[in-house]
């Protein structure tokens, strides 16, 4: 070794953080990650209870999932350049306990206006798990490997969506709706001990950016700048819009459209689920043989059928309960096949800044989600009016893939 290798080899090691396991990542940061949707889901099925015990409609009950939406949009573009500023640990933290307190408050909610607001603040607090833990992905892996990495995520994050409607269907049998954000409150909790006792620093102090708000938005400028980064964030988004398209108007679907009780509808949620965490698990096994690239495409692809086939079936009446489900299915594996290779391309072009690339990618992806939600209420809240925005929302992804990010020009 030369001296000049001799002089370097510290430093380099001392920039290069500690990796532990994969496993242990993937639960822990996929811990931390599924407060997010456990916030968004656990009370979908008391949106009709919700609606009677606050005298309002269930368009503006909608709007407090809008205002989750909103907080994790705009909670990802503080907390992510804070990340890059100060270290993954700390916003994560303090992200985490201001759910709790979001939660706790919401016990005493009087009206929907501070509901609406509460559910907010938790969607900023929830936003430090989201972005956090793709920063941390980025800070450790890179191309293939964080692909695969974030499959892993989502097995562990698919599990909140499956257990989150079925949870807080077994809580309303015993409790009321407001019981559920106790539940929150106390899952919050645990996960503010485990980043305190358990989760170490993935980003050294020499590898900090404190630029200030000047220097933040100029890395927002950056990022906007690069068209494919763009291109991938606006595919990611719209994916994510079919996703939510589901989860805003399938209670009212199923309890409202073909008369289930709350129980059922959270064991049918689950069971969706399944096929978007079998998609993203099936993912790293074809990433052996295809291209991110590739799997981006064709996941985008089917979820564009999918969205046009349940249009067609729910609006002729054809195959009642079974087809409307079929579809559904059908298009959360599609989702589940695009949703964690769009993120893993677009972060893999700006190490540099992952946490500002991490924050403007879940701010998309979370902002066209709140716009989504009140769309599907003004539609109907009807399996129709779901398939209409998938199949809007995934057509519009396959024009920005091919005008935009043209990922056959990607290596």
């Amino acid at each position: 070794m030369t001296p000049t290798q001799e002089r370097t080899a510290p430093a380099a090691a001392a920039s290069a953080p500690d990796r532990p396991g994969a496993a242990r990542t993937a639960l822990t940061l996929g811990a931390f990650v599924a407060l997010g949707p456990l916030t968004i889901d656990m009370y979908l099925p008391a949106l009709p209870s919700i609606t009677d015990d606050l005298l309002t409609t269930s368009a503006t009950v909608q709007l407090t999932l809008t205002g989750t939406l909103v907080g994790l949009a705009f909670g990802q573009l503080v907390i992510g350049p804070l990340s890059d500023a100060w270290g993954r640990r700390r916003p994560l933290i303090a992200g985490t306990a201001l759910h709790v307190l979001a939660s706790l408050l919401v016990l005493l909610a009087p009206t929907i206006a501070v509901l609406g607001a509460l559910r907010f603040l938790q969607g900023v607090g929830a936003a430090a798990g989201s972005v956090i833990a793709l920063a941390v992905v980025r800070d450790l892996y890179d191309g293939r490997a964080a692909a695969t990495m974030l499959s892993r995520l989502f097995l562990v994050l698919g599990a909140a969506p499956v257990l989150a409607p079925t949870i807080g269907g077994e809580l309303l049998r015993f409790t009321s709706w407001r019981g559920v954000f106790a539940a929150l409150a106390a899952y919050g909790l645990v996960m503010v001990v485990v980043g305190w006792l358990t989760l170490r620093e993935t980003l050294p102090p020499e590898r900090r950016r404190s630029n200030g708000v000047r220097g933040t938005l100029r890395i927002y400028g950056g990022l906007l700048h690069d068209r494919v980064y763009v291109g991938l964030v606006l595919v990611a988004g719209l994916t994510m819009a079919g996703l939510f398209s589901y989860v805003s108007g399938s209670s009212f679907v199923y309890q409202e459209e073909f008369g289930l009780d709350e129980q059922q509808f959270g064991l049918l949620f689950g069971a969706g689920a399944f096929w978007l965490i079998a998609a993203t698990q099936l993912n790293p096994l074809l990433l052996r043989r295809w291209s991110p690239q590739r799997l981006l495409v064709a996941g985008t692809v089917l979820g564009a059928l999918a969205g046009a086939g349940l249009a067609g079936l729910a609006a002729t009446g054809t195959g009642g309960l079974p087809a409307v489900t079929g579809a559904l299915w059908v298009v959360l594996f599609a989702c589940g096949l695009a949703l964690p290779n769009a993120p893993a391309l677009a972060l893999s072009r700006h190490g540099e800044a992952a946490g500002s690339a991490a924050a403007l990618l879940g701010a998309v992806q979370f902002g066209v989600g709140a716009v989504v939600s009140p769309v599907v209420g003004l539609l109907g809240n009807d399996s129709v009016a779901i398939g209409l925005v998938v199949v809007a929302a995934l057509s519009l992804a396959l024009v920005v893939l091919g005008t935009v990010v043209r990922p056959w020009q990607l290596r």
